[in-house]
Order: structure tokens, then C-alpha cells, then sequence
């Protein structure tokens, strides 16, 4: 039988610092790795924490701002705690929300507007 694995995602970023903060000063990602072609190039990346695995790119034609992901939290109120005592200047996450199919959740959008729904079980 053919086993698929999880997708991982390509989302457009505009500016390496910014993505870098908010991915992995905020969020907490690790950078897995990383691309140029050479100086003055655009950079692509990966980055993870835990399982979810995702792909920063700054080339013109990889992905479009505005994508939207889903993400699976095992301890979204400990998630969203551990953002909120960052401060990060630039988001503050509030609660999650209870969704009527069973979940709580929580949406960020980074700076290069693509959002990010972090989702837990409810209560």
C-alpha cells in the first residue's frame, strides 16, 4: 500500500528578520535549514516544532501571501500562554475560541499576512 505523509507547506514571506521573529522568536520554531542560490539571493527555509513542519520563501513564484494553515495543538491553552508571556509587540493572542464542531482555536496571521489556526480539543 502507498503511504502518504503530511503535507508541508510553502508560505510567502517578504522579509527574513520579520519571518524569523515571528516564526521562531514568537512561535518558537526551530530553522531546520536554509537556501540561497548566492549572495543577494532570496532565502528559502525550514522550520519546525514538534511535527509541523513548514517552508519559508522569498521567491517571487513560491506560494502567495494569504495562504491559511491548520495546525494541531495538543495543549492550546498552554500554547496560547506561553505566546502571551512573550509580548511580542506585534500580536496579541487573546483566548481561544470554543468552534461548534468540537475544538478551540486560535488564529495568528504573521506578517506577511498568511494565518496560522492553531486548534485544540475543547474543554
Amino acid at each position: 500500500m502507498i503511504r502518504l505523509s503530511s503535507p508541508i507547506p510553502v508560505l510567502r514571506i517578504f522579509d527574513e528578520a520579520k519571518a524569523r521573529e515571528f516564526y521562531v522568536d514568537w512561535l518558537g520554531f526551530t530553522v531546520d535549514w536554509e537556501h540561497r542560490f548566492g549572495d543577494n539571493f532570496p532565502i528559502y527555509l525550514q522550520m519546525s516544532r514538534g511535527h509541523c513542519v513548514i517552508h519559508l520563501s522569498e521567491h517571487h513564484g513560491d506560494a502567495t501571501p494569504g495562504a491559511h494553515l491548520r495546525v494541531d495543538c495538543d495543549d492550546i491553552d498552554g500554547f496560547v500562554s506561553e505566546l502571551s508571556a512573550k509580548d511580542y509587540k506585534y500580536a496579541k493572542p487573546g483566548e481561544p475560541e470554543e468552534k461548534p464542531w468540537g475544538t478551540r482555536e486560535i488564529t495568528l496571521t504573521d506578517p506577511f499576512s498568511n494565518r496560522l489556526t492553531f486548534s485544540g480539543p475543547s474543554a
